[in-house]
């Protein structure tokens, strides 16, 4: 068992969270993975508010273990009044994509709820941090979805050295089994955010082809295009994305690009197996690098375990490397 800050403070048994992706990310997926021991995130950006609080019934009818709501922030619309039904919904975490919540952090801790803030820069999480959020997760360019610049493995430590002695730093990006994880908490993070894997699961929402892409991409068929919001996503090349590669003069500011896409019929997220008119040489297949190491659906409980039982493997493992020698009788200087 991997005890970590993020697992006293979230109050689960694995440092493991599943990313509130939207379109992926309801209530059968998050049941599954809080019921394991790790921490289920509802992805409501897609949901309506009724939507969502019907989500977030079904996740409290299917298990009692704790579950989070995740909202991008910078999407117009009331998000005190989300936040409020995310409250009296049962949720013990807001997560926040997009933007630092400010105006909602006060209401959030005045009512018990963690605020997690995604980060692609140190600067990011400082903010974050100065204004009272409880941990961040800092996601690299990996990351499938809304995705900065930086690659996970020079952001973390980076984000930790800066703000880990204040608040928990979770990494994400790129990480699809226990050895991401066992890299995370040897950078310095208390756990993990894993989104693709965990599309690739029974229980994920998904679009139809949307899985059975995952499983047949390469780790380089990932491309970061503004073709579906205007802002920096990562989702699987298709005709789409190499059009506007080649015509970035088109490309319009979010949210007018989303706009287009969606009257362009080429993004449904949000959709299920049943959405009709996807056509995947179009459709906005959100996905990480760390897709080419997909080769199956899991269901999502058993990756959970999975990725506990493979980082204590890995973390015994490497423990062995360690041996006394003349560098460890020298004094430190």
């Amino acid at each position: 068992m991997i005890k970590t800050r993020l697992t006293e403070l979230l109050r689960v048994e694995h440092p493991v969270m599943l990313a509130g992706m939207g379109g992926v990310s309801y209530h059968r997926l998050v049941a599954a993975v809080s019921e394991a021991g790790g921490f289920g995130c509802l992805g409501a950006s897609t949901m309506s508010p009724e939507q969502m609080v019907e989500e977030m019934a079904a996740v409290r009818a299917a298990t009692t273990k704790p579950f989070g709501v995740d909202l991008l922030t910078a999407m117009p619309g009331d998000l005190v009044g989300q936040v409020e039904r995310i409250i009296e919904g049962g949720a013990s975490v807001f997560v926040a994509g997009l933007g630092v919540p400010t105006k909602v952090v006060d209401l959030c801790h005045a009512h018990g709820l963690l605020v997690v803030n995604m980060c692609g820069k140190v600067e990011h999480a400082r903010r974050a941090v100065d204004a009272g959020c409880d941990l961040v997760v800092a996601q690299g360019t990996e990351a499938g979805g809304h995705t900065g610049t930086v690659a996970t493995f020079p952001l973390v430590p980076q984000v930790v050295d800066a703000v880990g002695d204040r608040v928990p730093v979770v990494a994400a990006g790129g990480i699809v089994d226990g050895r991401g994880l066992a890299a995370a908490l040897a950078l310095g993070a208390d756990g993990v955010w894993v989104g693709t894997r965990f599309i690739a699961t029974p229980e994920a929402r998904g679009l139809p082809g949307y899985k059975d892409r995952l499983l047949a991409s390469r780790e380089d068929q990932t491309v970061i295009s503004r073709a579906y919001s205007g802002k920096t996503m990562r989702v699987l090349r298709n005709a789409y994305t190499d059009y506007f590669e080649q015509h970035p003069d088109e490309l319009r500011p979010f949210p007018d690009q989303l706009r287009r896409s969606l009257g362009d019929q080429a993004f449904h997220l949000g959709g299920d197996e049943q959405t009709p008119g996807v056509d995947p040489e179009k459709e906005g297949y959100p996905a990480g690098q760390g897709v080419g190491a997909l080769r199956e659906l899991v269901p999502a409980g058993e990756l959970v375990r999975r990725f506990v039982a493979e980082a204590e493997a890995v973390l015994a493992k490497t423990a062995g490397f360690v041996q006394a020698g003349p560098l460890a009788s020298q004094p430190a200087s």
